[in-house]
């Protein structure tokens, strides 16, 4: 059962490849990935502030860091694009 806000393994299966950390990019492994985003989700889809991030997400300045620099780098805006051409090209939008 999938917790409140959080990526089914479908919807984790799409975006997974579209993340740094992967196995053969520069850097560490991103064997966390899942719960970071988790956590980004529980903050923008809860509309709670970043201090209030529940524990099992890690600490909060962590993931508001992190949050910070994928934004920079242009990651979130590169994901949903890549989603949205994956679901323009199924015919649907």
């Amino acid at each position: 059962m999938v917790k409140r806000y959080e990526l089914s393994d479908a919807q984790w299966d799409r975006i997974e490849a579209l993340l740094p950390g992967k196995r053969g990019d520069r850097g560490r492994t991103g064997a966390d990935n899942r719960l970071f985003v988790n956590g980004v989700l529980w903050v923008l889809r809860s509309g709670a502030r970043w201090e209030d991030l529940p524990e099992r997400y890690g600490p909060w300045r962590t993931g508001y860091s992190r949050f910070r620099r994928w934004r920079r780098a242009g990651l979130w805006d590169r994901g949903l694009t890549a989603l949205q051409a994956e679901a323009a090209h199924e015919g649907t939008m």
